[in-house]
């Protein structure tokens, strides 16, 4: 797989949660750290994700907002 975004993170699917619509798919991409994304129940099939199976995490934006507590 070759992209144009830098941020790709291999991990473990840990957790695909079936919504109405879309699946909210969750992966341990080590150290701690989970990702989630929401993803069609299409694409989620097409992609044969399960719970073990191995995935990218990736992210392309163009702007990040950043936040602290008051």
């Amino acid at each position: 797989m070759k992209l144009s975004a830098r941020n790709q993170f291999k991990g473990t699917v840990i957790g695909i949660n079936e919504g109405a619509v879309n699946d909210i798919v969750k992966i341990d991409i080590g150290g701690g750290n989970v990702m989630s994304a929401t993803i069609s129940h299409e694409a989620v099939r097409e992609l044969g994700l399960a719970v073990g199976k191995e995935a990218y995490a990736v992210v392309k934006a163009t702007s990040v907002m950043v936040g602290i507590d008051e």
